[in-house]
């Protein structure tokens, strides 16, 4: 029997191909500006007082991908379906007549005076958008993989997101020319529609929950102190998400949004889908869990021992694996990586078809 609409889960799952020559040819066409920029603040664009994220890391592949699908076959079975968002590129391997997989275009669904875009904001603040997506869906990074077998409660209860409210300072981080501020940014928009005391007050379960990490329960009590927010901390995992907060933020951030879509690549003057989440939260539109027991983050070096045992092991019910700069053993990581997946999940998914590990 088909699942009633209003119950139906999602997955959604962006995914870039850094190494297609087209794909790169159309960035370069609209103004790639290179690691140094990005890092350093330098070039024409930050002289212009706007620093923009165009380093290649941010689209590396690591082909780990078939992973994915094979992680989400077995652990998460009940999915009513799959939206593969992509520029373009899809995997050979990929079988496109999958009952659950549906593959989407970003001009499938995203305005076209916002195309093309290579920034990941606009990627994911128009996933509303995506015709047939269920109100309740689960947002993966191409990055985020389940190792252990998870059910719809661990993501939403009766039609609400599970997630964790948790207060921390937006940091100075002189090594990052983008990030800080869009977290700020994320605050600066929450701030006008939430006032920090009065929130407390309404909602004290979500911020005082006793299942919360110690850390964050006691970040949440000296924030006590301060009347105005300083900044939020988000799980950075799978992001569970409904459309009608899409369409409020909508509704309400318009203009603003509007404008954050038409940046090409990520800058400093965005905000991104984590300022969905804690609208959500700050609504009071969720139920609060140790969000951090549920997936653990590592961000990838040359040495990565610890995130290899987590994953041949199945150590958590999900990992994140971020890219960074600190990886210069890129082919020695990446076959590490593989080799570790493979032994967690050695069986081709019903999603893969004879060609794995090709593109086109």
């Amino acid at each position: 029997m088909e699942e009633k609409k209003e119950t139906q889960i999602d997955f959604v799952i962006a995914w870039v191909d850094g190494g297609d020559p087209a794909w790169q040819r159309e960035r370069d066409r609209y103004g790639k500006m290179g690691e140094k920029t990005a890092v350093e603040e330098t070039g024409e664009r930050e002289k212009s007082g706007v620093a923009c994220d165009t380093r290649d890391v941010r689209y590396r592949d690591w082909d780990c991908l078939r992973f994915w699908f094979r992680s989400v076959e077995q652990n998460a079975p009940w999915v009513h379906k799959i939206y593969f968002v992509t520029w373009g590129h899809v995997p050979k391997w990929l079988n496109g007549n999958h009952p659950k997989l549906e593959i989407v275009r970003h001009e499938d669904y995203i305005p076209g005076e916002f195309l093309p875009t290579f920034n990941s904001h606009t990627i994911e603040l128009n996933f509303h958008r995506i015709p047939g997506l269920s109100e309740q869906f689960v947002y993966f990074n191409d990055d985020m993989f389940l190792l252990r077998q998870v059910s719809p409660g661990q993501f939403f209860r009766d039609g609400k997101p599970l997630d964790m409210l948790a207060l921390q300072p937006v940091v100075a981080n002189r090594e990052d020319a983008v990030m800080p501020y869009i977290y700020l940014n994320n605050a600066m928009v929450l701030a006008r529609y939430f006032d920090k005391r009065e929130n407390m007050k309404q909602q004290p379960g979500a911020y005082w929950h006793p299942g919360y990490p110690l850390l964050y329960f006691g970040y949440n009590l000296l924030e006590r102190m301060f009347p105005r927010f300083t900044g939020f901390y988000t799980v950075h995992g799978p992001s569970p998400l409904l459309k009608n907060t899409y369409e409020a933020l909508w509704q309400r951030e318009g203009a603003l949004l509007s404008e954050v879509c038409s940046h090409r690549f990520r800058s400093r003057e965005d905000v991104s889908q984590y300022l969905l989440r804690e609208w959500q939260k700050l609504e009071g539109n969720f139920y609060p869990v140790n969000a951090c027991r549920f997936c653990r983050y590592y961000d990838l070096s040359d040495q990565n021992t610890s995130l290899l045992h987590v994953i041949e092991k199945k150590k958590s019910p999900a990992v994140c694996i971020n890219d960074s700069q600190k990886v210069e053993a890129y082919d020695r990581v990446k076959r590490e990586l593989n080799e570790a997946f493979l032994k967690a999940f050695p069986k081709k998914s019903s999603f893969e078809t004879d060609g794995a590990g090709e593109k086109h």
